[in-house]
C-alpha cells in the first residue's frame, strides 16, 4: 500500500545486516491463489537470477516512471533507473516523484491521456481500467522467472481475474516485543503458536502503571485494512467472498470477538491508547521503552534498532483451534493503458523486479524466493515471522471485492474507533452494517 510503502526506511536493518552480504514494504475473503498467479511456494527455489534482459533488450526510447517515495527510497529508485539505462543502451527513464500528491497527479495524468508509462500501484480497484493487463506479458516472458515470486503476492494485483501489477515489495504484520521489559518482569518471550489468551495474560503482566509502562499499544484510529488479519484468524471477514454482503460477516460474533480484544485491553488497563489527538504514536512509545508489545509491519524496525531497543518479533496470536491468518501491505508496478512504450515499459518493470534491483532496495521485503534464500532473510529471527505470516496470507482484502468498499469502510472505521473508546463491538458493528449495507445495493 502506498501510505505504507513510503514509510520508514530500513537502511540500518537490511542495508547493514543483510545487504552487506551481496553489495547492495491496500484492501479479500476468497482463498487460494488466483488462476493467473504463479505456482511458486515459499519453499520453491530459483534456478536462475533474472536481470531484466530478454529478446526486447534492443528497444530504445524514453519512459516515465512515477513513484510515491521521497528521500533515500527515491534515490535508490533513481539509481535503479540509471542501471536500467546502462544495461539498455538508447533508453531513458524519467523518474517522477509525486510524493504526497501521488493520487492527484496520477489521476490528472490518466484524465489527460498523458499518464506515466510505469507507476507504483496498490489501489487497483480505483485505477485498473486505466492500466494495461499484464497477464500476456507475464505468461509469455520466461525471463521474468515468475515461479521465483512468492505466489500469494499476485493475489493483490488482480481485478476480475486480470493481473494489473507485478509485486515489487511487501510486508506482513507481526508483534514486536521489548526483550528488556520481558526480562525485568521475568516473563518468557512469546513464541510462534501462542494464543490471544497468552497475549492478554502477557500484556497484563508487563503493565506497570507506576512506570507508565503498558503491555500493548492500541491505536486510537485504526486502519481497518490491517485488522482483517485478526478477523480472518477468527474464521470471519468484513464482507462475503463474492463481495455482495456485509450482514453476518462484518457483524458476526467472530468479527466482534476479534475487535473487542482491543477495546478490552484499554478497558482493563493492560493496553494504552496511542496515536490519537495529543497522544504519542505507538512507535515512539515503544522506542521510549514504555510498551512491551507493538503490532505493525516491517516499517518501524529500523527505528527501533536505532533507538537501541533489544527487540524480538513473533507471528500473530491464534484463536483456539483456528489457523492464524495474515494481511499483506504490498507495492506493485503497473503499466498505463495509454502508454506508447509498453514493450519498453515492460522491460523496465522486469528489471525493477530483478534480483539485482531487489537487492538495492531497502524499504521493503524481497519478493523473490531466490533473493530471500541468498540473503537468508527468512532465517534471521527478526525477519522469519514476516515470512511465516506471508505463508498465512491467502485471503482477499475487502477493498478488492467491492468497488463501493470505501463508502462502507467509513462506517466500519467509526465502529472500531468507538470500540477502542469503550463501546460494545457487537453493537457498534451492528450499526456499521445497518449504515453501510445501502452502499452495496
Amino acid at each position: 500500500m502506498k501510505k505504507k510503502s513510503s514509510a520508514l526506511l530500513l537502511a540500518t536493518m537490511m542495508g547493514v545486516s543483510l545487504l552487506s552480504a551481496c553489495g547492495g514494504g491496500g484492501d479479500k475473503a476468497g482463498n487460494g491463489t488466483p488462476s493467473a498467479s504463479p505456482s511458486a511456494s515459499p519453499s520453491a527455489g530459483s534456478s536462475s537470477e533474472n536481470t531484466g534482459g530478454s529478446e526486447n533488450a534492443g528497444l530504445t526510447g524514453t519512459i516515465r516512471f512515477a513513484s510515491w517515495d521521497t528521500g533515500d527510497a527515491l534515490k535508490i529508485q533513481q539509481d535503479i533507473a540509471k542501471k536500467f539505462e546502462q544495461s539498455h543502451p538508447g533508453t531513458k527513464v524519467q523518474v517522477e516523484a509525486y510524493a504526497d500528491g501521488f493520487d492527484q497527479k496520477l489521476a490528472a495524468g490518466f484524465g489527460a491521456a498523458n499518464p506515466p508509462d510505469v507507476m507504483y500501484m496498490w489501489d487497483f480497484p480505483t485505477y485498473h481500467q486505466s492500466l494495461e493487463p499484464l497477464d500476456d506479458f507475464a505468461s509469455k516472458d520466461a525471463s521474468l522467472n515468475i515461479e521465483d515470486f512468492y505466489s500469494g503476492l499476485f493475489n493483490y494485483g488482480k481485478i476480475d481475474g486480470k493481473l494489473y501489477g507485478i509485486p515489487v515489495g511487501f510486508t506482513t504484520r507481526v508483534v514486536y516485543y521489548n526483550k528488556k521489559l520481558f526480562d525485568e518482569a521475568q516473563v518468557p518471550y512469546p513464541q510462534d503458536g501462542w494464543t490471544w489468551s497468552d497475549f492478554q495474560d502477557i500484556a497484563a503482566k508487563l503493565t506497570d502503571k507506576s512506570k507508565k509502562q503498558y503491555g500493548f499499544g492500541v491505536r486510537a484510529s485504526n486502519d481497518t485494512y490491517d485488522l482483517q488479519g485478526f478477523v480472518w484468524s477468527n474464521g470471519s471477514s468484513f464482507i462475503s467472498d463474492d463481495g455482495k454482503t456485509i450482514e453476518g460477516y462484518m457483524n458476526s460474533p467472530e468479527t466482534a470477538e476479534a475487535i473487542q480484544i482491543f477495546g478490552d485491553l484499554v478497558k482493563n488497563g493492560s493496553g494504552v491508547l496511542v496515536g490519537g489527538k495529543g497522544q504519542q504514536s505507538g512507535e515512539d512509545i515503544f522506542k521510549a521503552g514504555k510498551l512491551a508489545m507493538w503490532e505493525s509491519g516491517i516499517w518501524p524496525l529500523g527505528g527501533f534498532k536505532e533507538a537501541g531497543i533489544d527487540i524480538g518479533t513473533v507471528e500473530m496470536p491464534a484463536f483456539p483451534g483456528k489457523p492464524v491468518k495474515g494481511i499483506i501491505a504490498e507495492s506493485a508496478l503497473s503499466i498505463a493503458k495509454d502508454s506508447k512504450q509498453k514493450e519498453l515499459a515492460w522491460e523496465f518493470v522486469k528489471f525493477y523486479v530483478s534480483a539485482e534491483a531487489i537487492k538495492m532496495r531497502t524499504a521493503d521485503l524481497p519478493v523473490r524466493v531466490s533473493v530471500v534464500n541468498e540473503l537468508k532473510v527468512d532465517q534471521d529471527p527478526l525477519y522469519k515471522p514476516f515470512y511465516t505470516m506471508l505463508e498465512r496470507s491467502d485471503n482477499t482484502p475487502a477493498f478488492l471485492l467491492n468497488s463501493k468498499w470505501n463508502e462502507v469502510n467509513r462506517h466500519l472505521e467509526a465502529a472500531v474507533e468507538a470500540v477502542v473508546h469503550g463501546a460494545s463491538a457487537q453493537e457498534a458493528l451492528n450499526s456499521a452494517v445497518k449504515d453501510g449495507t445501502r452502499y452495496l445495493k
